[in-house]
């Protein structure tokens, strides 16, 4: 894995097959994306909504346009993406249903990552102190969160069983490292999860068969 890089970062790029497209929604700077359009030749599309990050997002050589999640992507035909990816923005959406529903209908697979609110290591902090814990993956006090949905695994595992969503695979991690999830443990143990889904009963096609 490449140094210094996030972990789930790093798993994306595993993930995502050389030469396939990719939206990447709530880009940030690009980073990702401008790695995978570099190394893996993808063809890539972003949205993100705050200016700043759109604006370093371009100097990356991403191409990006500023849009709200929250509105709905209707914009994107369905399966128009072989990947569509959520890395840690799903607590921060007003509406995070509707954009996992939009997810599944315009990729083939979608890849999700989120901080874990039962880690222990949160939890701990909220019993000892009594007060919002401030850790590696959640790094905010509580007047200054973005986070508004907080759950947790079993709960993001809850939606994929009543909504007949395939779990392709999934992740556990923290900082660098990351491993395959491992229940009951990673309920507590893990930091931080990825999940690779598909809507299931899909039929799956080949990869960039039908982008335009």
């Amino acid at each position: 894995m490449g140094k210094n890089i996030r972990w789930d970062h790093n798993l994306i790029f595993k993930l995502v097959s050389p030469g396939s497209s990719v939206l990447d929604l709530g880009c940030g700077n690009g980073e990702l994306l401008a790695r995978l359009i570099s190394k893996k030749q993808v063809r890539g599309q972003a949205v993100e909504a705050d200016h700043d990050q759109v604006s370093a997002a371009f100097q990356n050589g991403v191409d990006v346009y500023q849009g709200d999640l929250d509105r709905g992507l209707p914009e994107f035909n369905s399966q128009s993406f072989d990947y569509v990816i959520l890395e840690k923005t799903l607590q921060v959406l007003r509406h995070p249903m509707l954009v996992l529903e939009e997810m599944l209908r315009i990729g083939r697979e979608c890849i999700v990552s989120f901080p874990n609110f039962n880690y222990n290591g949160v939890v701990d902090k909220l019993l000892k102190t009594g007060r919002m814990p401030v850790t590696d993956s959640l790094p905010y006090h509580w007047y200054d969160t973005p986070n508004i949905h907080l759950f947790t695994l079993y709960d993001f595992l809850d939606w994929i069983k009543d909504h007949q969503v395939e779990m392709v695979s999934g992740f556990s991690g923290d900082g660098l490292n990351y491993r395959p999830l491992a229940l009951p443990d990673d309920s507590t143990g893990a930091a931080e999860l990825l999940f690779l889904l598909r809507q299931r009963n899909r039929v799956k096609q080949p990869l960039s068969a039908s982008v335009r």
